[in-house]
């Protein structure tokens, strides 16, 4: 607290003297000491002289305090504020996230005001926060007007702004005209080629430095990370000199989104230390690889270390609760968000619809939406998409129609969800007058999942060559899945010849789509046509299961295993023909089915009403193992996971 003398009484003139005030003023150090200060400054009549003001101003600006609310109202009461009042102002906008009044400031300073080299940076920076840079290209233009384009501070923000912007030319056209090139500039555009992925180029730049800091290296690493590149990453990184969190952090988001989660969790294990950032990458990793379990253990361990998660750390968790479609586990992290008083008018709110639609309780989803006071247009398609999920057609067709109500504009997932719900309810007429919606009224191109939705409400209704007409005028290649459905059409609607002609282009895009000869069989077989039903299905289906078994037969003799033949039950008397019968257990076959229609890495669910027997489960054990897969079995009484030659059961079950 700032302590006043007996002789500062206020029954004398406190701050109509300048050596008096400026001394008061530069000792103040606290926002209850500036309050204090202004208070009395108003009372005395000091405040009327622009320099006290302008000081009062910067105290509440200076990042010792930080009140943008006070400086602006201060700012507001000076008669003619200087540039140096203006500057304060902007630049304290800019560093409280609010660039966007920093500009409209600037243009309101230029009409009193000739900006300076310190006005400039400040508000390209504004720009560059924004991705606004159209406003930053015309600041740019005053400057050359005013000479200030060579200016180094301004370059070098420039630099900066256009690099963040990925307007990479423009950026490199400054720095080349930079008579003196600071750290920053250098920085600024090599993290300006990593972003728009020309890497080689950043790696030029990076070996042409003279002077590094830690921020040279990371800039790289993460460059080269976002872009794929994570072996030529791992080499930078590895060469640091004083490996930095970010850096750390940069690696493992890398190696999670190639894929690589092993290395990430090798990594993670290794580092010094970690912050929340470092914990929201492995859970976000995992549940992006669909390791879902390992997704939730690890916000498990962020609990346990007392660490307060962030949006971002449950955006994770409730993307991975969603994968693994465990309602109960979903409504205790709803509990903690509760608890911690986390908002859900952002992405959090999406994520938490999104969550309890996909484990079943679609009321929950309802209520959460219902609770959000400033809903977005993430929520309105969450539970949209949501309800469609659930076949509630009405309620979506309603919602999406208080959506436009108001004044919400639907982007490309919103028409998505609305698309699916005409599917589901058979609404063909609907689904035209949406679809033709979208693209005239909202001018949304329509993507590859538009036409999927749209040629699923056709096939349903029957509308069989209008859909063929769809898929033969879209701009891009039709995928598996929209085929899949023009045959699953055929297939209900008994057109053998639409189901031909899309079974052979199912064949030409994905040969190993084992689901298409299983339709086209069908599709044979309720027209009586056997023998083709005997071609589908014996020399393709079968033949792709058994060659699977064959190979996995072949792994599990190389790793050692020998068959427990105790558990086969049938009367057999060759040892060999009991392991043919092993082989053809249904977990068997389903885990090979599963090798072969799933990417890999994916986990492979299987559900069996029978125990899991011995001999299956050491063998999925060492599968898990051997391709590296997560296989997860529920059995008559519980779930077993196998990871990594082990499982959850601990062999006991």
């Amino acid at each position: 607290m700032l302590q006043l003398t007996p002789s500062h009484s206020l029954h004398k003139p406190l701050l109509s003297s300048q050596n008096v005030s400026f001394s008061l003023l530069q000792s103040c150090k606290t926002q209850q000491e500036a309050l204090q200060l202004h208070a009395l400054s108003l009372k005395t009549g000091a405040f009327s002289d622009p320099l006290i003001a302008s000081r009062i101003l910067s105290l509440y600006a200076d990042p010792k305090i930080n009140n943008l609310d006070y400086a602006r109202s201060v700012f507001n009461h000076i008669q003619e504020p200087n540039l140096v009042s203006w500057n304060v102002l902007v630049k304290c906008c800019v560093g409280n996230q609010r660039s966007h009044d920093a500009i409209v400031l600037f243009y309101k300073l230029i009409h009193e005001h000739v900006p300076d080299n310190f006005t400039l940076p400040c508000v390209i920076k504004g720009c560059a926060r924004l991705n606004a840079v159209q406003e930053g290209k015309q600041i740019h233009g005053l400057g050359l007007k005013i000479g200030l384009g060579l200016d180094k501070f301004v370059q070098s923000s420039l630099v900066s702004m256009y690099s963040k912007c990925g307007d990479i030319d423009s950026a490199r056209k400054v720095f080349d005209e930079m008579g003196e090139r600071d750290l920053v500039s250098w920085n600024s555009l090599i993290d300006g080629y990593a972003r728009c992925g020309k890497v080689e180029v950043a790696m030029e730049l990076f070996d042409r430095m003279e002077e590094r800091d830690s921020f040279s290296w990371t800039v790289l690493v993460d460059g080269l990370s976002k872009c794929g590149k994570v072996k030529m990453a791992r080499e930078i990184f590895d060469r640091m000199p004083d490996k930095n969190l970010v850096s750390w952090n940069a690696m493992i988001n890398g190696y999670m989104k190639s894929r690589d989660f092993e290395m990430a969790q090798q990594l993670f294990s290794q580092m010094p230390t970690r912050d929340v950032i470092t914990w929201n990458s492995m859970i976000a990793g995992y549940e992006f690889n669909g390791r879902f379990m390992e997704s939730l253990e690890l916000f498990r361990e962020i609990l346990n270390e007392d660490l307060i998660p962030t949006p971002a750390t449950l955006v994770g968790v409730l993307s991975a609760i969603s994968g693994l479609a465990t309602l109960s586990k979903g409504r205790l992290i709803h509990s903690i968000m509760v608890k911690h008083g986390f908002e859900l008018d952002g992405v959090l709110g999406t994520s938490l619809i999104e969550m309890y639609s996909k484990c079943g309780s679609i009321e929950s989803a309802l209520t959460v939406f219902q609770s959000i006071q400033r809903k977005k247009v993430g929520h309105w398609t969450a539970i949209i998409v949501g309800l469609g999920m659930h076949g509630m057609a009405d309620n979506v067709l309603q919602l999406f129609l208080e959506m436009r109500k108001n004044g919400m504009q639907p982007h490309a997932i919103t028409f998505i969800g609305v698309l699916n719900a005409c599917s589901h309810a058979g609404l063909v007429d609907l689904g035209r007058y949406y679809f033709n919606l979208m693209i005239n009224d909202y001018e949304i191109e329509p993507t590859i999942e538009h036409y999927g939705c749209f040629v699923d409400i056709l096939c349903r209704a029957g509308c069989l060559d209008e859909a063929k007409n769809v898929i033969g005028s879209m701009p891009m290649k039709p995928n598996k899945v929209i085929w899949m459905s023009l045959l699953s059409g055929a297939r209900i609607h008994g057109n053998v010849e639409i189901g031909d002609y899309a079974a052979q282009r199912l064949i030409e895009v994905s040969p190993d789509t084992i689901g298409c000869y299983v339709v086209l069989s069908n599709m044979y077989a309720a027209v009586h046509q056997w023998e083709k039903v005997a071609q589908v299905t014996n020399p393709i289906l079968r033949q792709k299961i058994y060659s699977k078994l064959s190979e996995v037969r072949e792994k599990l003799k190389s790793v050692g295993h020998v068959p427990d033949t105790s558990q086969v039950l049938l009367c057999l008397e060759e040892e060999k023909e009991k392991e043919v019968e092993l082989e053809n257990h249904s977990e068997r076959l389903a885990i090979a089915f599963g090798l072969i229609n799933l990417e890999p890495r994916s986990p492979i669910r299987i559900i069996k009403n029978l125990r899991v027997c011995n001999d299956c489960h050491s063998v999925t054990k060492l599968l898990s193992k051997i391709y590296n897969r997560e296989i997860v079995v529920r059995d008559n009484s519980r779930f077993h996971h196998f990871t990594n030659g082990s499982c959850s059961c601990k062999d006991f079950w």
